[in-house]
């Protein structure tokens, strides 16, 4: 039998040297707008001790009396590094519209949105200069983006608006690989949503496609521990949605095919093999009309 406590923590081992994960998280709130179809806090967070983190926290309007249930949003790369948690407000490219903030309020979700490291309002460095400065202390940038992510939880529990038992997490591209990182790490994450980058790392070097990811991405010695298909077995039983594109070159289709078999073996050995969905569509990366439809059906099923 998979020992999922053993195997989370040793996931958290190979991420290089953490701050320490029970440190006090502050929020300074910076300003509170009313929109159209949210209301929208612009915040700074304490989360690691070494550098404020900017994130921006949406919810319905009229939610006063009740909790509700919260998305983590996490945002893409795609080299723009001045969009970072905007984009939750504004969409990008590879998005339908609307933006999720919308979509999400719309439906009566909180949602909360930081920047990485290196993007939105913490840019200013290369991100190469910033993996090396990283390495050198110990330290690895995908671990510390990771852990900025969880204490993100941290924060959204504390919150009275929300309800912390209805915690999920989506994002697509970068955004798809922290959502499905986290929901493996962090089990109050109750559904995970990934679009375009559920990528096989094995696949990925059978086909020589490591160089479409960036710098980031890479984890020392990951590889002697886990594959792709084993960091997301860490979420199961929770309900998780995959949604890839078939001409992705980011998620080589037989890696697809390699994670779908052995997350429907794992879900159904435990009982619950409708609560693993992987969408694919003849497209690249991007998230299709069909795909969005299909994310509003499992939140509403799920969380």
């Amino acid at each position: 039998m998979f020992d999922h406590a053993s195997a989370r923590t040793e996931l958290w081992s190979l991420l290089g040297d953490l701050p320490d994960r029970d440190r006090p998280i502050s929020c300074e709130t910076v300003l509170i707008e009313e929109r159209e179809d949210y209301i929208l806090e612009k915040l700074a967070l304490d989360l690691n001790g070494i550098e404020s983190v900017p994130a921006f926290f949406v919810k319905p309007k009229g939610t006063a009396a009740q909790p509700r249930p919260a998305i983590l949003y996490n945002h893409w790369h795609a080299g723009q590094y001045d969009l970072g948690k905007r984009e939750l407000l504004e969409g990008n490219m590879g998005l339908q519209d609307p933006p999720y903030a919308v979509e999400l309020a719309r439906r009566g979700y909180c949602a909360l949105a930081i920047d990485d490291w290196n993007f939105g309002e913490r840019r200013g460095r290369t991100e190469s200069e910033l993996f090396k400065a990283m390495l050198w202390q110990g330290q690895v940038l995908w671990g510390m983006m990771a852990y900025d992510s969880v204490r993100a939880v941290d924060y959204l529990v504390s919150r009275p608006d929300v309800d912390a038992a209805r915690l999920g997490t989506l994002g697509i591209s970068l955004g798809s690989t922290m959502a499905w990182w986290v929901a493996a790490l962090d089990e109050r994450i109750k559904v995970c949503v990934d679009i375009c980058c559920l990528t096989d790392f094995h696949t990925l070097i059978e086909v020589q496609g490591l160089d479409g990811h960036g710098i980031f991405y890479f984890v020392p010695k990951l590889l002697q521990h886990f594959s792709t298909g084993k960091i997301n077995a860490l979420i199961a039983p929770r309900p998780h949605l995959a949604l890839a594109g078939n001409y992705d070159r980011l998620t080589p289709p037989a890696g697809l095919d390699r994670i779908d078999l052995e997350l429907r073996e794992t879900y159904a050995e435990r009982g619950h093999a409708d609560a693993w969905k992987l969408l694919r569509y003849d497209t690249g990366h991007f998230e299709t009309a069909h795909g969005r439809a299909e994310i509003v059906k499992w939140l509403e099923k799920w969380l």
